[in-house]
């Protein structure tokens, strides 16, 4: 996740925010959904496994990668391994053939900062195929300090990018087996969250699909750990969730849906509330799809004291409370993806 804070217009946080605890009592969800549909949900999401999760990410968290950083020979190689995975799952690239890279230039970026590229697959929709949702994550990270120490970057955002691969392991079982979901599904890896959300923001302004054809954005940055606040057995099954309801209270109502009949977590918005002076709401990729007026969901776990350190390695993951957190983004993404009508958008507009 972005260290430095974006500072935008305060009238953003009054116009959108939400409370702490904004659970829905009576949620109002599509009810064409059927029993059936919701069974084969349950036999997709097991596919998930904590195992899995696992031989990713001491791959993709490991020292061959150098730490991730945007432009740089690690982060080519970490682009590289998700392409082949794509390749090995029979998922396609939305950009065709063998390119799985949206490609962006040095000219984008500030600083110095090389060309990087965003990696792209796609699951077409057998009903609705021109309504995108988006799953992302970013897959870079801070690379070596001035010791040369590897900054692995294992649930920043190791964790979300793994996640991602599983998710979408899940829904290509699915779509082999004839149960693929109406609408598209577009797997997002964004580069250069770290040097200021310029993946995200590239895509946005460059879609491969048109933005009003988004139907939400998924967004997950570290989903690996346990923080301060829910250390203890009775607390540490949580997952915080941020934005879901500030454009459209029925995204917030499938996610609290699917999570009371599925995953079970504790769903926590202390960072969502409009006064957060952290201002998470803003600070990863999902911001540059809010700013366009497209429902989103930032899930994450708080921030831990190995946090942009090299000490955050997969040997300190939690593995199968990864799962339950990577299920919860499957179960949400199932539902917007199948049910009858497209989500509505009931919240404020950008500038409003």
């Amino acid at each position: 996740m972005k260290n430095t804070i974006i500072l935008v217009g305060s009238f953003i946080v009054c116009c959108c925010g939400t409370s702490q605890n904004s659970t829905s009592t009576n949620p109002k969800i599509d009810s064409h959904t059927s029993v059936n549909t919701e069974l084969t949900a349950v036999t997709y999401a097991e596919s998930i496994t904590a195992k899995e999760l696992k031989e990713y990410l001491y791959v993709f968290a490991g020292d061959d990668f150098e730490g991730r950083d945007t432009g740089e020979p690690g982060q080519k190689k970490a682009a590289e391994y998700l392409k082949k995975q794509y390749q090995r799952m029979g998922i396609p690239s939305p950009l065709g053939g063998d390119d799985y890279y949206q490609e962006i230039p040095e000219s984008y970026f500030r600083g110095g900062i090389k060309s990087s590229e965003n990696v792209l697959a796609f699951i077409e929709g057998t009903e609705k195929p021109d309504e995108i949702v988006v799953i992302s994550a970013h897959y870079d990270h801070v690379g070596t300090d001035k010791d040369g120490n590897i900054h692995n970057g294992a649930d920043d955002d190791g964790s979300g990018t793994v996640s991602i691969l599983e998710i979408a392991d899940a829904f290509m079982k699915a779509k082999k087996d004839g149960k693929g979901p109406k609408r598209s599904i577009l797997f997002l890896h964004v580069t250069g969250e770290e040097k200021g959300l310029y993946g995200s923001k590239f895509y946005t302004e460059n879609p491969v699909f048109p933005l009003e054809n988004t139907v939400t954005d998924l967004n997950i940055d570290m989903i690996g750990r346990i923080d301060e606040k829910h250390e203890g057995e009775d607390k540490s099954n949580y997952v915080y969730l941020i934005g879901s309801d500030r454009l459209s209270t029925e995204l917030h109502n499938i996610s609290e849906k699917v999570n009371t009949e599925h995953t079970k977590l504790d769903l926590d918005y202390t960072y969502n509330a409009a006064n957060d002076p952290n201002r998470f709401y803003f600070r990863s990729d999902h911001y540059n799809f809010a700013k366009h007026n497209i429902p989103i969901i930032f899930y994450f776990n708080g921030v831990h004291e190995d946090y942009h350190k090299p000490t955050d390695t997969p040997d300190k993951i939690e593995y199968e409370l990864m799962t339950k957190r990577a299920k919860l983004v499957f179960y949400t993404a199932w539902e917007v993806a199948n049910r009858a009508e497209r989500i509505i958008v009931d919240g404020a507009k950008e500038g409003e």
